[in-house]
């Protein structure tokens, strides 16, 4: 009996998770990805609740274990140096099934285990899409037609298969009026602790040290809601927006540009697509429901997603009524989890003086079991959800 096949264009977290799994359910994949590789370099990413138990289910946990960032203390400065917070993980967190690592080797994991049944084709885009009742035909770039059971669209915020067949970028992305950008350097001299921050009101550079004597860069900042200009150099931005921060600051953005590779830096977007799906095309990952990279969950409900999307297909074995029922089980808690982004990003880069020195005062006066709760809330989030092994198929859906 031939497999069903689907195609799965990106090869990032969503892409790699939904083929792993519709492999588990007896379907094939063939995956496109239009980049020439798995996208190097990138920011530090953590797992914990839903994501981190399907990494578990998967069989992942070992490997990432090995690859983690094993972080102690953290520290906060202001942008002249004075210490505002130092917060003691370990004591909080112990016991707390979370990962804290870069997005590259979660990516490099998943491809390793995937690229064993399905087929994966880097520098490829698809050219033209021709929906059908049964089937979806497909060209790709490389001139390969075929015809598919399943697309689905797993390539980001700026999907481009979303765009075509979903609905047009102007009702999907919803700027939250903020900024970002992540890159990596070699390691530098700083302060003794695994992670540093220099904040000031609105904007805030975080640094990790990484195991293979690297330093892990991200910049966040407010803007004024203007769009990105895409043609301007990104270390000119920084130098800019960061130019009157700590020399710390100010050196790390240096070493960055002498690496001679462009950092990653966008506009940070929420995605509120009026659907996930159309016909046999469905929406997965950032490309469905972007919640931001400072809510720390979107590695974990990408993963989670491409499990329930699996298990729907592989219950009811009728593709419509799979996409109705992995729709309605991640819509709520996805919106509650976006609802809860924009409140995170508010406290996390105040844009007022006064809003910044409350936040300070707020936690360094809040007792350390309050932090640890705060902590252990916000990495829990979101969406507990039975996946292929457990024989109920019930979905636990809750955000505290």
């Amino acid at each position: 009996m031939t497999k069903p096949q689907a195609l799965i264009v990106g090869a990032g977290v969503a892409g790699l998770s939904v083929a792993w799994w519709l492999n588990r359910v007896g379907w094939r994949s063939v995956i496109v990805e239009r980049a020439p590789n798995l996208r190097t370099g990138g920011y530090m990413m953590s797992l914990s609740g839903p994501g981190h138990e399907v990494a578990r289910r998967m069989g992942l946990l070992e490997r990432l274990e090995q690859e983690r960032h094993r972080g102690g203390d953290s520290v906060y400065f202001d942008k002249s140096g004075r210490k505002i917070l130092r917060l003691r993980h370990r004591e909080f967190l112990k016991d707390f099934p979370y990962l804290v690592l870069r997005r590259t080797s979660l990516v490099k994991a998943l491809a390793d285990m995937v690229t064993e049944h399905s087929d994966l084709r880097l520098s490829t885009e698809v050219t033209d899409t021709r929906p059908g009742d049964e089937k979806v035909g497909i060209t790709l770039s490389d001139g390969t037609g075929l015809e598919a059971d399943l697309v689905i669209a797993a390539d980001g915020v700026g999907s481009a298969m979303r765009r075509a067949m979903i609905a047009p970028d102007a009702e999907v992305l919803k700027p939250l009026g903020y900024r970002f950008s992540a890159y990596d350097v070699p390691e530098r001299t700083l302060p003794d602790a695994d992670f540093l921050s220099y904040a000031a009101p609105g904007r805030i550079s975080e640094f990790y040290k990484l195991s293979e004597g690297r330093l892990a860069a991200l910049h966040v900042w407010t803007t004024a809601g203007e769009r990105r200009d895409p043609c301007r150099p990104a270390f000119d931005e920084l130098r800019e927006v960061f130019g009157d921060d700590h020399r710390n600051v100010g050196d790390i953005i240096a070493a960055g540009e002498r690496e001679q590779r462009a950092p990653l830096i966008d506009d940070m977007m929420l995605v509120e697509a009026p659907t996930w799906s159309r016909g046999r095309i469905v929406l997965a990952g950032d490309a469905a429901h972007c919640i931001t990279l400072i809510s720390g969950q979107g590695a974990g409900m990408a993963m989670t997603g491409a499990a329930v999307l699996a298990e729907e297909i592989g219950r009811t074995g009728h593709i419509h009524d799979a996409l109705s029922a992995y729709e309605a089980r991640m819509r709520g808690p996805i919106g509650r989890l976006q609802e809860r982004s924009r409140n995170i990003a508010r406290w996390f880069v105040p844009q007022s003086t006064i809003g910044f020195h409350f936040r300070n005062f707020a936690l360094r006066s809040m007792p350390a079991w309050m932090l640890a709760r705060y902590f252990r809330r916000t990495l829990q989030s979101e969406v507990l959800v039975s996946t292929l092994d457990m024989p109920d198929h019930q979905a636990i859906l809750k955000v505290p």
